[in-house]
């Protein structure tokens, strides 16, 4: 090195593309102010941070399920007991779907969920859980075969709607009816295009359909087409062929 470039050295600093010189040189490395730095954590708990986060979630979401293939939401009670009519019913739902060339996604978790990934993988087929961070949370069941666990709900929801070619909707409480209704907004205001939603138990959900004519509807609240927006059935033949012939597959 010549005289005049050990001066430059003893004067500019290059940092990755930043060049500074004289008096605006630093003593340490980039590594080094990572590895060594100790301080305060709070900015973790921030939401410029909490946007990385969620970025995150958006990228492992999608990674995981762009290859997927047709799939089915399947959704319904985490209280819905083992060997129970509604169990029952959800593990042949999950079985026909996957006799039907549809792979089966849930929350993940126990009761009506488990039960359509149970009928998803004794059939062979693809057998999805995505999951969410709850205070009760009890972790995905033995039957998912692909797993996603979420943060945050509004990420989740879209992983439902997107990989999915419709909706199946068994007894649930208000996590069901969350997205359900949610599905039901975004045909309805046509931010997605159009895909089946089932309403699978009439006895279950007469009330609800009752309340949106006699209510929702007559009070104009509502459009009595949109009643259309789903259907209402107990057979689970009726269930297959109507996602099969209203997403194409």
């Amino acid at each position: 090195m010549g005289n005049a470039e050990e001066e430059r050295a003893l004067h500019e600093q290059r940092l990755g593309p930043v060049v500074r010189r004289r008096h605006q040189m630093r003593p340490e490395t980039t590594d080094q102010r990572l590895l060594d730095t100790r301080g305060a954590t709070h900015w973790v708990h921030e939401d410029p941070f909490r946007v990385m986060r969620i970025q995150s979630e958006f990228v492992e979401g999608f990674g995981t399920l762009a290859e997927l293939g047709p799939a089915i939401s399947v959704f319904g009670s985490a209280r819905t007991p083992e060997g129970s009519p509604e169990y029952e019913a959800g593990v042949r739902i999950g079985r026909a779907l996957v006799e039907a060339g549809f792979g089966v996604i849930t929350g993940g978790g126990p009761g009506a969920m488990e039960a359509a990934n149970r009928g998803a993988t004794e059939a062979g087929g693809v057998s999805v859980g995505l999951g969410i961070e709850l205070p009760y949370e009890q972790g995905l069941n033995p039957y998912v075969d692909i797993g996603v666990n979420f943060r945050y709900f509004f990420v989740r929801k879209t992983m439902f709607v997107k990989y999915a070619q419709g909706f199946v909707v068994l007894p649930g409480g208000l996590g069901t009816l969350d997205e359900c209704f949610e599905a039901l907004t975004l045909v309805q205001t046509k931010k997605v295009t159009r895909f089946p939603i089932v309403l699978f138990g009439s006895a279950y959900w007469k009330g609800l359909v009752d309340w949106l004519t006699n209510t929702l509807i007559a009070e104009g609240k509502a459009s009595p087409h949109d009643l259309d927006l789903f259907h209402l059935t107990d057979d689970i033949d009726e269930v297959i062929d109507l996602v099969t012939k209203e997403s194409g597959v």
